[in-house]
């Protein structure tokens, strides 16, 4: 029998970037919980619908963090120096997002505690800005995956981050935009459908439904021009020897060299668009099972495409050399071997997720429910 530390340190590698591509796929998905947070206002006429809707996602929002800190506990041990570089050079654009992360917990924590002194609004406001700026900013992010960021890495495996601007400086790449809207739609789309699943409420769901109509075709605009964009520009490939050079159509050959990546991205875009379908042509209200698996599917063939087949998955556009590769940036063999080891825990984990998953919706929400005295409110 072959275990992890029969295995070669890029056989290794590879197996961690995909465990990543997988874990950033769960997340993704799970920010339909960011989603909903946008709708609030659109989808609740009174005060009693508004707090089913953040009762619905204030139930999921852990789960979500759990996968966060799973995927930024991995990125970090697997592949220590893009944590160095992005982390500690691009600072400006993660502190934005992750202080939208810490307020959507503050709110969700102390909303509707008893005399807070910022009041419920405040705290509404706040899931909103995490649902809308820190959704886009997190797509900006990882849209320099494919436009490039401006650092050196020096003979010593130091980074050094070359603008001023610390990252926020991808807000002046255009086409980073796309990535940024089409996330924000999709969790809109992805977080009406869970609110036709779990709320029993004629007029939530209507308006729900009404809701992923208008954003499915803007999500379709951004992110058809998003893949439209990687698949025609210059990618930043790697030859034999190592070195950095410009390939043209680099992320589109990516697919083609690798069928089974492009066989999983395009059962995933079929399935959220089937998901879509049914929901609004046939009323279905489970269809965010299908949407979840869909998302999944899409964006971990998409960010694992990064990785593979001799690509720079964190480009330097400042000096092509200092590009990250998933060769040049990892933890050594026994690192990986170790963390290997323990990521056959993950399964467990994602159990566990399931489970809980389960557990809050064996129940959908009402109107009678959130009403009750008893009722436990976010």
């Amino acid at each position: 029998m072959v275990g992890f530390g029969d295995l070669d340190l890029l056989t290794l590698q590879q197996y961690w970037w995909f465990v990543i591509s997988l874990l950033g796929g769960l997340f993704v998905f799970m920010m339909f919980v960011q989603g909903g947070q946008t709708l609030i206002y659109k989808l609740s006429t009174n005060e009693t619908e508004k707090t089913m809707l953040i009762n619905a996602i204030g139930r999921k929002w852990e789960l979500g963090f759990t996968t966060l800190v799973l995927f930024g506990g991995a990125l970090f041990a697997a592949f220590p120096l893009f944590y160095a570089t992005s982390f500690g050079g691009a600072y400006w654009v993660w502190l934005a997002i992750l202080f939208c992360f810490i307020i959507q917990a503050v709110s969700y924590e102390y909303r509707s505690k008893p005399d807070n002194f910022l009041g419920q609004k405040t705290y509404e406001v706040f899931l909103y800005i995490n649902g809308t700026l820190g959704v886009f900013l997190l797509g900006v992010a990882i849209a320099t995956f494919f436009s490039g960021s401006e650092f050196k890495i020096d003979s010593n495996f130091f980074s050094h981050w070359q603008n001023p601007l610390r990252g926020l400086e991808a807000l002046f790449n255009p086409m980073n935009y796309l990535l940024g809207f089409a996330l924000v739609f999709l969790t809109k789309i992805t977080g009406a459908m869970y609110f036709i699943n779990i709320i029993n409420h004629k007029e939530i769901r209507e308006k729900a439904l009404s809701s992923i109509k208008i954003n499915m075709l803007l999500f379709l605009l951004f992110f058809l021009g998003f893949i439209g964009w990687i698949f025609t520009k210059d990618g930043f490939a790697i030859n034999e020897s190592g070195i950095v050079f410009m390939q043209q159509y680099k992320y589109f050959y990516n697919f083609l060299d690798m069928p089974i990546l492009l066989t999983l991205f395009i059962i995933g875009i079929i399935m959220v668009i089937i998901s879509v379908f049914n929901t609004i042509a046939f009323k279905k209200t489970s269809c965010i099972k299908t949407g979840g698996i869909g998302v999944v599917l899409t964006v971990t063939a998409l960010l694992t495409s990064l990785g593979f087949n001799n690509t720079a998955y964190y480009p330097s556009t400042y000096d092509l050399q200092s590009s990250l590769t998933i060769m040049n940036s990892s933890g050594s063999h026994y690192t990986l071997m170790a963390m290997s080891y323990v990521s056959l825990m993950v399964p467990f984990v994602l159990a566990y997720i399931a489970y809980a998953w389960y557990l809050m919706d064996r129940v959908k929400i009402t109107k009678e429910e959130i009403e009750s005295p008893n009722a436990h409110n976010y």
